[in-house]
């Protein structure tokens, strides 16, 4: 009964319009990621990340830990900004990445989300990047517990992404349970008058559903569709697979939809892609 009622309801609102706004900043981010590996790709003289891709991940490493020490002059948000450029300038090198894996995304992380913990947009590559691809969602729930002590609704309106990727996380990979009804009552309450606040249903229904039923399929279903739209969103092939290997094993089926492919449980309507 409480599956079938959560089926509904997830139906209802369709889930293909309560995932857009988790991934609205994170399209302008992607956007720029692909002008500057453009430039990159403009330089005549060859990359020592082709060349010799470990030695250049040690330099990089060496050169991250530097600019932990480095004084930034009252220049957090700058030097923050700039780390991220850099983030992803490595995160889309595919070709390099193949070869050294995504082992540095801790070291970027931990630099912006110390200098600028109030950068709502760099959460979701960091979910994505640390929980999913590096297996260390205790790192990530760490660095995202900078963003919801130094974060507010009345500072940023999608402030309640960062409690909602830290739910998923606590649900999905970590199985604490109460940890992420407590992150989602908190989405739910920071999503309250916000442009974004018809999510605010969901989040709860989600707490009340977890506290009824922790192993609920639908919960988790619903979770890791959010998990696949969010990497769709970066770009993240390995996280989507993940996700979509996830949602067959707990019975979700997939059809193609205006190009868009959609996930649903059987005996529920599939959701209908917001136009």
């Amino acid at each position: 009964m409480v599956a079938k009622s959560i089926k509904a309801s997830a139906a209802a609102r369709g889930q293909s319009r309560w995932w857009q706004p988790f991934v609205g900043g994170a399209i302008a981010i992607a956007a720029l990621a692909g002008i500057v590996l453009m430039q990159r790709s403009q330089l005549t003289r060859p990359s020592v990340w082709l060349s010799n891709p470990k030695q250049a991940e040690q330099q990089e490493a060496v050169r991250l830990r530097l600019l932990k020490q480095l004084p930034t002059f009252g220049f957090n948000n700058l030097v923050a900004d700039w780390t991220f450029l850099n983030f992803l300038q490595y995160y889309g090198d595919d070709a390099v990445r193949a070869n050294t894996g995504y082992a540095l995304s801790t070291e970027y992380f931990d630099i912006i989300t110390h200098l600028d913990p109030r950068f709502v947009d760099v959460y979701l590559f960091l979910s994505g990047t640390i929980s999913y691809q590096l297996g260390e969602p205790r790192t990530a729930v760490r660095f995202m517990d900078r963003g919801t002590a130094a974060l507010s609704p009345q500072i940023h309106p999608r402030a309640f992404q960062v409690w909602r990727f830290k739910g998923l996380d606590q649900l999905l990979l970590l199985g604490d349970v109460p940890g992420s009804i407590n992150s989602h009552a908190m989405a739910a309450k920071w999503v309250q008058g916000t442009p974004y606040q018809e999510l605010e249903p969901i989040f709860q229904q989600t707490v009340t559903f977890l506290r009824q039923d922790p192993n609920s399929i639908s919960v988790r279903f619903q979770a890791w569709t959010s998990i696949y739209y969010q990497a769709v969103a970066v770009n993240d092939k390995t996280t989507q697979e993940r996700a979509k290997k996830e949602l067959l094993a707990l019975g979700g089926q997939t059809r193609v939809k205006d190009g868009e492919l959609i996930f649903f449980l059987p005996n529920a309507t599939p959701p209908k892609p917001q136009p």
